[in-house]
């Protein structure tokens, strides 16, 4: 018991006090998790928990397509404008068929955005690449 609430708190703070990259961070790194417990949930035949977990990665899509503000971000934000939007149908299309090879092909595309996101959080607060 007392270990659940310490975690909680744990985790309630985490995200009250990070910073807006980090925030960024832990949404990317949360819709990689709830992509891949969805396309487990598919295999397993567990619809509803199917339903739930891509709708969530879908939601963190969602989240961020709506804070992207594409007038200041230029070409480069149209790009990742499209990436996000790609993302959100394909996760869609395999939550309303339960098909997995279409999580398959989304996956990658989710960790490689997350993986980006990371990267340029490095660089931002290192000013190295690697």
């Amino acid at each position: 018991m007392y270990t659940a609430n310490a975690y909680n708190t744990y985790k309630t703070n985490s995200v009250n006090f990070a910073s807006k990259d980090q925030l960024l961070l832990m949404l990317v790194d949360g819709g990689a998790k709830f992509a891949k417990i969805g396309k487990q949930a598919i295999m397993d035949k567990d619809v509803k928990k199917a339903h739930e977990n891509i709708v969530k990665a879908e939601n963190v899509f969602y989240e961020l397509m709506s804070t992207l503000d594409v007038k200041k971000a230029g070409n480069w934000g149209q790009s990742l404008m499209a990436v996000y939007d790609f993302i959100v149908r394909k996760l869609t299309d395999a939550n309303i068929k339960k098909d997995a090879a279409i999580m398959d092909e989304v996956i990658p595309i989710i960790e490689n955005v997350k993986d980006t996101w990371e990267q340029a959080y490095r660089i931002s607060k290192t000013g190295k690449n690697n």
